[in-house]
């Protein structure tokens, strides 16, 4: 695969020393905007060095790939702890939204840089003597530059909610370092503009050599992006009505306000879903668009983690990475593998973002995306497969040491410590295409309201999502919830998990409280297992959750997925070459003998699965819940010794402002949401 990332890059003096300790930015060359620009060469060189700075860390070498997906309900940040949620200077606290301005591993530093950069270079190809002149390589160069900005800036509204934004790099009179915060729906309208721009000068991927790879932004990512965008525009957020107090936005109609914090989204929403409907339409509808849905979602997975292109063009976008260089994709979540294995001392996969029972059971069984999605198996330092039966702990299987590439394979077996994966993050794939349409038109008119650039119905393009996860002909295609949003919201939580959406999506649809309060009440009645449980659009009764699993390996090392009986116990134990399990609602079962002053999973499982996500908001009160379950009490008796509730702000998902980035920015910036 050919990586963007290697190609040396040229970068200009625009950021000074004055401003380098408010946004932690500093300049990598000492050339001049003049000398960088007057030559399509140097502005290309330049715009590759903004590819390179997606690999940082911070940004999504493993923050925003990995690190910062956070606690929804088919994600958490690791295993649900009842001292890790509440660490209020790490990514554990921060995922389950109890960070604090102290907070250094979530410091918007890097993606500053990164913003401030592509700010430049976009102001520089703008300036350029070259623009017009040669413009059928300057203008794809400066739209590949609109879209990274835009893209920098995104993720800094969606994660810290207001912020300083600038549309113009930082000047040598230092007259716009220092800023205020802009409200978000300003940052969104100026993304907007931007986007739009930006998708007017690109080409899709393949029409010209030099865009022939999805590791370069093209015109079908552009569109993506900016319908992504406008979503978000047009969506819920949590806002600060002291600091902007002439806000007009609409109130959300069921999430309390608190201490002057609100949940709110602009009037003109549907303008931006019309933003949303119409340019997804235009990709999917366009004769020279190149995407198509890969047949195989598997196939998906198997190619990036090998480090091959797809075939299909699937993906609009991915970030490149290089082997051993960069990129921590599949080390810190996949598969489990013990070290001291065939694969090398060093494991792979990993608990930084790992899903639970509830989510898997929310597939329907046929769902071909449930198996690569999640796994409950791992790979022992026995040299085979095992079965893991923790329901607060089920790996994400889209990233699988068995799919990586035999030379990233040589270099793990001799690795004495963790190394880069050089998988790509994967930052837009088509079917979210599909899915964003779906949604769009579907909220504007009907779910059978056709776009005409599209040619296809919302309805229609939901479908096509669920015909490649159900097989051509299957009569599961068209059986989902009547209420057709609500549809888009499930499907979209079985296209995309793990892949840092769905706490995001959640946020813009005003439900990221409630869908996590349904995860844990449905596995805390899923460890009682005594009553129905509903998960998503399923009812599911006790005996659907077999007390043993049995299983049987293909060969000597890898167990058969198609053996394990999920749904239910067999009528008796098939013997001969079979294995067993013992499942979570026999691990969940109180011991007949108890002894005092010992903790066990009956109690403690719903305690750690009632504690996580609880700084989301001002408080929690699980006392009526838990007296319909059968050992309520001594869960309550347990669960009132931690910390529950943030105290001061409801739906605070946005992260707090890093304190020094507070004390270096002379008085313009200040924390909100109780932070």
């Amino acid at each position: 695969m050919k990586k963007i990332i290697g190609i040396i890059s040229i970068v200009f003096v625009t950021i000074f020393t004055a401003c380098e300790k408010y946004l932690e930015t500093q300049s990598p060359s000492s050339l001049s905007p003049e000398t960088v620009f007057n030559t399509s060469s140097m502005a290309k060189a330049a715009v590759m060095g903004l590819y390179g700075r997606m690999t940082d860390t911070y940004i999504y070498g493993q923050k925003l790939a990995v690190n910062w997906q956070g606690v929804s309900d088919t994600e958490s940040n690791g295993s649900f702890s009842e001292t890790n949620y509440v660490q209020p200077t790490s990514d554990y606290g921060a995922g389950n939204f109890f960070g604090d301005a102290n907070n250094q591993t979530t410091r918007w530093q890097r993606l500053y840089e990164f913003a401030e950069m592509s700010t430049a270079v976009v102001d520089g190809i703008r300036n350029s003597p070259i623009l017009e002149s040669d413009a059928a390589t300057m203008k794809p160069l400066l739209g590949e530059a609109l879209t990274l900005k835009s893209l920098a800036f995104f993720e800094i509204a969606r994660y810290w909610g207001d912020a300083p934004y600038k549309k113009e790099a930082s000047k040598s009179d230092l007259s716009n370092v220092y800023s205020g915060k802009s409200d978000k729906d300003t940052i969104y309208h100026y993304l907007v503009q931007d986007l739009n721009e930006a998708q007017s000068y690109l080409p899709y991927k393949g029409a010209t050599g030099e865009y022939g790879t999805v590791e370069r932004v093209t015109k079908g990512f552009a569109k993506g992006l900016l319908a992504r965008v406008a979503l978000f525009a047009g969506g819920w957020s949590l806002r600060d009505a002291r600091l902007f107090p002439n806000s007009t936005a609409e109130k959300h109609p069921t999430i309390p306000e608190t201490n002057g914090y609100y949940v709110g989204r602009p009037q003109n929403w549907r303008d931006y879903y019309e933003i949303a409907a119409q340019h997804t339409a235009e990709l999917l509808g366009s004769p020279d668009n190149p995407h198509a849905l890969d047949p195989s979602f598997q196939h998906i997975w198997e190619t990036v983690c090998g480090g091959q292109l797809n075939s299909f063009n699937e993906n609009l976008f991915e970030v490149a990475f290089g082997m051993g260089q960069n990129g921590d994709v599949g080390s810190l979540m996949g598969y489990a593998v013990a070290g001291g294995s065939k694969y090398g001392s060093r494991g792979f996969g990993g608990s930084y973002v790992t899903s639970t029972a509830y989510y898997f059971y929310s597939f329907d069984r046929e769902d071909q995306r449930r198996d690569v999605t999640l796994t409950w198996i791992g790979y022992g330092g026995d040299n085979k497969e095992n079965i893991s039966t923790n329901p607060y702990d089920v790996k994400f299987g889209k990233w699988r040491i068995y799919w990586m590439s035999d030379a990233y394979l040589a270099m793990h077996r001799t690795a004495s410590g963790r190394i880069a994966t050089g998988v790509n993050w994967i930052l837009m794939r088509y079917s979210d295409v599909y899915l964003m349409y779906a949604e769009a038109l579907s909220q504007l008119e009907n779910p059978d309201a056709v776009h005409e650039a599209a040619g296809i119905s919302a309805r229609q393009a939901l479908e096509k999502v669920r015909e490649r996860a159900f097989g051509p002909g299957s009569s599961k295609i068209t059986q989902y919830d009547p209420n057709f949003l609500n549809a888009v919201i499930n499907e979209r939580a079985w296209e995309f998990g793990g892949e840092s959406i769905r706490k995001q999506d959640l946020v813009r649809w005003g439900l990221l409280y409630d869908k996590i309060e349904d995860m844990k009440k449905a596995l805390c009645l899923m460890y009682d297992n005594t009553r129905p449980v509903t998960i998503f659009d399923k009812t599911y009764q006790p005996s659907d959750f077999p007390k043993t699993v049995y299983y049987r390996f293909r060969n000597a090392e890898y167990i058969d997925q198609n053996s394990l009986n999920y749904y239910g116990d067999l009528p008796a134990n098939p013997g001969g070459d079979w294995l067993s399990v013992s499942w979570f609602p026999e691990a969940a079962k109180k011991p007949v003998t108890v002894e005092q002053g010992r903790t066990y999973n009956y109690t403690m499982w719903p305690v750690r699965t009632l504690l996580a996500g609880t700084g989301l908001m001002a408080s929690y009160d699980y006392s009526e819940f838990l007296s319909t379950l059968t050992y309520g009490t001594e869960i309550q008796n347990l669960l009132q010794q931690y910390k529950m509730g943030n105290g001061v702000c409801n739906y605070r998902y946005p992260f707090a402002i890093y304190v020094d980035d507070i004390r270096e920015s002379r008085g313009y910036l200040e924390n909100s949401y109780g932070y």
